[in-house]
């Protein structure tokens, strides 16, 4: 599954001078899901890394994206489990 290029960041101050946030927005245009699936996901504790700057601002950080990414390419479906 070929993903399109990450989004242009988000403007957010980093944490790192070298890391790269991302709106939940962007992260679900770029995953191809909705952003109610990201927030299901983050509910249940599965899908990508992310990081909650306030009560209602969530921001995925590009290399947490990459990893979890890496993480799920598989070439058939006997090679994962649920």
């Amino acid at each position: 599954m070929n993903h399109p290029p990450l989004p242009a960041p988000a403007p957010v101050a980093a944490a790192r001078q070298d890391e790269i946030f991302y709106t939940e927005e962007s992260t679900a245009r770029w995953l191809g899901l909705s952003q109610r699936t990201l927030q299901k996901w983050r509910a249940r504790g599965c899908g990508p890394k992310f990081v909650r700057v306030s009560q209602r601002c969530i921001r995925y950080r590009r290399s947490d994206l990459l990893i979890w990414a890496q993480k799920h390419i598989h070439g058939s479906t006997s090679e994962y489990t649920r």
